[in-house]
């Protein structure tokens, strides 16, 4: 008797923590949009209120698309500033794996651009490496690449109401105007949900 009541809580017990293996993905992030493409995915349009854009990393080049998006949103009908009741989270990042040659110094964080004013960045002058190769292995093909995400959520409710995700390959030399091109394709149609191509440059 005791055999068989040791068996069934065995089994129950194998059972009950294999059962939610389903639930495991409730609330997981796909991988995103493929190289040289964009993903909408608007939960509402949005709202033409007050926004404030903030980069997850300070660097020259985020500085200046970050100015192309408030650009954008401005022509939307927003108002666009520091505070908000909504904030766009701005990620942008540049992936050169394979050490290429000569390249804007986008990673040195504390740099001014001319538009801005004293003290307004006050971030102290840290050198950052590029990423690229340390070892003798075959470098990637993909090549140099221009990553941008953008989130929008509210202050108050801190609900996510939008997002977007673009990439493409693209040389340093032309990287801003790469992540400006693919600015202008997101916010071409920004409402709707839709995953078609970033606009990287030829």
């Amino acid at each position: 008797m005791r055999i068989v009541l040791a068996l069934a809580a065995v089994w129950a017990l194998a059972h009950t923590t294999s059962a939610p293996a389903s639930a495991q993905n409730y609330g997981s992030v796909g991988g995103g949009p493929k190289l040289g493409e964009l993903e909408i995915k608007a939960w509402q349009p949005i709202p033409k209120t007050k926004t404030a854009v903030q980069l997850g990393s300070d660097t020259r080049l985020g500085r200046e698309l970050r100015r192309q998006v408030m650009v954008r949103l401005s022509q939307r009908g927003n108002e666009v500033g520091f505070s908000g009741s909504n904030v766009m989270r701005m990620d942008v990042s540049y992936f050169d794996l394979m050490g290429g040659g000569s390249r804007p110094n986008y990673g040195v964080l504390g740099e001014q651009p001319a538009y801005a004013e004293t003290g307004s960045n006050p971030y102290l002058a840290v050198p950052a490496n590029p990423i690229g190769r340390s070892t003798g292995r075959t470098p990637s093909s993909a090549g140099p690449t221009l990553r941008i995400s953008l989130s929008l959520y509210n202050v108050e409710s801190g609900k996510v109401l939008w997002s977007a995700t673009a990439s493409c390959q693209t040389q340093a030399d032309i990287a801003q105007r790469a992540g400006e091109m693919m600015i202008n394709n997101i916010f071409d149609n920004a409402d709707k949900n839709r995953v078609g191509d970033a606009g990287c440059p030829l």
